[in-house]
Order: C-alpha cells, then structure tokens, then sequence
C-alpha cells in the first residue's frame, strides 16, 4: 500500500479532482485487473484507448484515476488525476510503486533493429561468468533473473512489468540488468523511468514502418533512449551504421563508439572465418569465438565495450567471450547427412541480407544455398518484395512460406513477396503456404554440400493464425529430417 501522492512523484499534472492522500493498493492500466483501492490508469494505445474503460475501473474498486482527458460522467469519492501523457505517467508511478529498483543496479539498455537480443544475451552470460554473481536479462527470448528463466511476451515488456521485473532483480541481488529496449517501448514511455548506466546503439535498417509511418520518426524512436541518459552514464554506438552521428546527438553521456570499417575506440577485424567459428582481433588482441558472421563481429564488439566501460579487465573480458555460445535461434548451425542447416530469426532485410553474405563467404561457392523464409502478417508490408529479392539474390532456389500470418491470407503475403522477383528469380523460386511442408521440400532438394537457410522465426516455437499459437519449431523440424 502506498499513498497516491507518493505514487505520482515526477508526474506532470494538468489537474487534480480530489485529493492525493489515498491509499493505494495496486496500479493497472487493463480495467480487468482493478481491485478494491486500485489506481487505473487510462492509456490511449493503437488499438484501444484506457478512457472507454475509467467506468467500468470504478464499478470494479479504483479509487483513483490517471487520465488524460477527465471523463464526461465523474463518480463522488474518487480522485483524477490529468496529465498530458498518461503513458510517461505509469512510466514514473511504476517506477514509484516498485520503489525505483533501477537505481540498485547497474542496467545496460540495448536498442537497434537487429542485435537487440545477441548483445543482451551475450552480456547477461559474459557478465554472468565475470562476476559470479546474479544478473538479469530482459530480452525478446525471456525474463533471467540469476538462473531463473520466465518465457517473454514483448522485446520490452510493459512499464509495471518491466519494474516489477527489475525489484525483483534488485531483491536477489542483481548487480546488472541488460535489458533490450525497442522502438514500440521507448514511443509508448515504457523504459522512460529506467535509470540507464549504459545504452547501445546496434543499427537501423528498415522495420515497424507500418507502426512509426516513416524512417525519420523511427530513428527519432531509437533516439529517445539515448536522450534520456545521465551525464555519467555511457553512450556505445555503431560507427559503421546510417544515422550513428545523429543518435548519440546532444546526448548528455559520454560517447564511445565501435566499428569493422571506420577508426573507433573499440575496432575490430576478422582474422578468420569458419563454420566452427571466427578469429577476430579487438584493439589489436585476438579472440576466438564460437559466433558465426561478420553481423555478429559487430554483436561482439559491443558486448566488449559495454564491458571494459563499465570497468571490467579486458584481457578476462576477451578470455570469456571466447567461451560463450550462440545465442538460441540466432545463425544456429546443424549438420546431418551431409547438409548444413542454418536456423536464423532474420525477419528484416537487412538481417537476412547479413545472414546470406555470412553463408556465402563460409560457402565459398561450395554447395546450393537454399533459403525457406516468409514475412509475418499484420506489419509492415512494404518490406516483403525486398525480403523475397534479397533471398532470391543470395540463393540458389528460394522457398516462400508462412511465417505468423495471424490475420493475413497466406497467399496474399507470398504474393506479395513474389512481387519483388525478377523472372530469373521467379524460375528459382516456389511458394509452399505449409511451412513444415517447405522445410521439407527444402531438404528434398539439398544434397550433400548444400546450406539451408531457415529464415524469420529463430528461437520462436509457434505460428500465429488466426490468433491462435500453433507448436511449431523450426530448429525441431529440420532436426528430425536431416538427424534421423
């Protein structure tokens, strides 16, 4: 329980209808999970908007209301609460009621199209091994607090999930949090609250267009992360990458920047590669990892930075990256009859771009390469027809399928996909809906030699149709067809 006053400290109020000396016993912005005494706070989102349900929060017991607009019919006895953004508020009442569990730790946010969850993952475990000690991880994948493991359903969960998160963390004893931090979360004020030490910059390639409208207004999302950063925070970025120079603009922290191409305070270059493998040189000292692609050197680089910023040896740093493992459905190599198969989450064009280019330097022209991929339903659809040129371009034969339609025809999606082949390319390129049926096929055309690229799911175990979640894994299926 806690006082309403307490709760809206750092809320910008418009007005107040009442008084703040309330008690509260709990805050929820979904009018289904009101109980007696609770705050609601009313959001306006994309689909829904929290002020159609202020009625039915107080039939169910919410003492208090956080809105942005005061309602037409008010109820005696309860307080409202008007801000201007009702979003930023529950950033800053979650961050109250869970009694800021971000300041008792060390929490590193990640953000950028691809790499979000490899970089994350990879610090979680490094600095798991580092220190001994407990550390949290908030990814696409799931929720690790120490050795505890809770399945994820956002890269970002919501603004009381992501401090509930972190007190617990902060309760076990978590030293650091790496946390991914998405476009849709910094929009939607979900990290606004979050006492960053440290963000990172990955890339930013074309995504979630049918949700920012526009690249400008999606680099403007990613920025928002670093805008908000302490002076004594840290700021690591892609010197390589498009718009690098304007992400870490009038950014309070102190900048450091990673590259492959450019002089930076953290370079790399790839010494070796293999499918076991790559050799890379960071600073000029060499280190072995069990991580494939030149995407991935990137991935590395980063994680090395955020490491030595925050004060850790660089030569232990380097010592144990050398023993980390790929992060689950993230360029996943299996071998079996002679063929290798690659599963990968790449579901961007820029991701199974890299993916490609990394299969076929390793190829080296060797064998077939054959890539199943297909675009989910109910996004951004302009970036099918590049998705289906790009595999077709760095594929021998292509396999179009499903890949979460949800509300979508399947049919419609591959054709859209088609839209962007070329004849030469269509030749090469059949479209089978069944996505356990593609897999197959796929590995009825490999011979020994050939690579398949299994594309766009990576770690995920299901297909959404229809808004039902069917089993479906694709590390599972190719499992049973090339290891039997």
């Amino acid at each position: 329980m806690k006082l309403l006053k307490d709760l809206l400290y750092g809320v910008r109020l418009k007005d107040v209808v009442g008084h703040t000396q309330t008690a509260i016993n709990n805050v929820c912005y979904d009018s289904r999970e009101v109980q007696e005494n609770s705050l609601f706070v009313a959001i306006r989102g994309t689909q829904v908007d929290g002020h159609d349900f202020i009625e039915k929060a107080v039939i169910a017991g919410a003492i208090a209301i956080v809105c942005e607009q005061m309602p037409k019919n008010t109820t005696a006895g309860i307080q409202y609460i008007v801000t201007r953004n009702s979003a930023m508020a529950l950033s800053a009442i979650a961050s109250n009621w869970y009694e800021n569990p971000s300041q008792e730790m060390t929490v590193v946010g990640i953000t950028g199209t691809n790499g979000k969850t490899t970089v994350s993952t990879l610090l979680f475990h490094l600095f798991s091994e580092l220190d001994g000690a407990a550390c949290g991880l908030l990814s696409t994948i799931d929720v690790k607090i120490g050795k505890e493991s809770i399945p994820a359903t956002h890269t970002t969960p919501d603004a009381l999930s992501i401090q509930r998160h972190m007190r617990t963390m902060a309760n076990a004893g978590v030293k650091y949090c790496f946390m991914e931090v998405s476009s849709h979360a910094l929009v939607q004020c979900r990290a606004a609250h979050v006492d960053f030490d440290a963000a990172v910059f990955t890339n930013i390639t074309r995504d979630h267009l049918d949700y920012h409208g526009d690249m400008n207004s999606y680099v403007k999302a990613k920025k928002i992360l670093f805008d908000q950063l302490k002076n004594d925070a840290v700021a690591i970025y892609n010197d390589d990458v498009k718009h690098s120079s304007s992400m870490i603009k009038d950014c309070k922290a102190r900048t450091k920047s990673y590259a492959l191409q450019f002089p930076s305070d953290y370079k790399t270059k790839i010494m070796e590669r293999r499918f076991d493998g790559m050799l890379l040189s960071i600073n000029e000292q060499e280190c072995w990892s069990r991580i494939l692609g030149d995407f991935n050197a990137y991935n590395l680089t980063a994680v090395y930075a955020v490491a030595v910023e925050l004060g850790k040896d660089p030569r232990q740093v380097l010592t144990t990256m050398s023993l980390l493992q790929p992060v689950e459905g993230r360029f996943h190599s299996i071998t079996g009859k002679g063929i290798t198969a690659i599963v990968d989450y790449a579901h961007t064009p820029d991701a199974l771009k890299n993916v490609l280019k990394t299969i076929e330097i390793l190829n080296d022209g060797q064998g077939k390469i054959i890539t199943v991929v297909g675009c989910g339903g109910n996004r951004d659809k302009g970036k099918r027809p590049i998705m289906a040129e790009i595999a077709a371009s760095h594929s021998d034969r292509v396999i179009l399928t499903s890949d979460n339609p949800r509300d979508e025809d399947p049919n419609v999606i591959l054709q859209d996909m088609a839209n962007g082949l070329n004849s030469d390319q269509e030749s090469r390129t059949i479209q089978i809906i069944d996505r356990r049926q593609a897999i197959k096929s796929a590995v009825m055309l490999a011979e020994p030699g050939d690579v398949i690229l299994l594309a766009g799911k990576g770690h995920e175990k299901y297909q959404e149709i229809k808004s039902v979640r069917l089993h479906f894994d694709d590390l599972e299926e190719i499992h049973l067809l090339i290891k039997s």
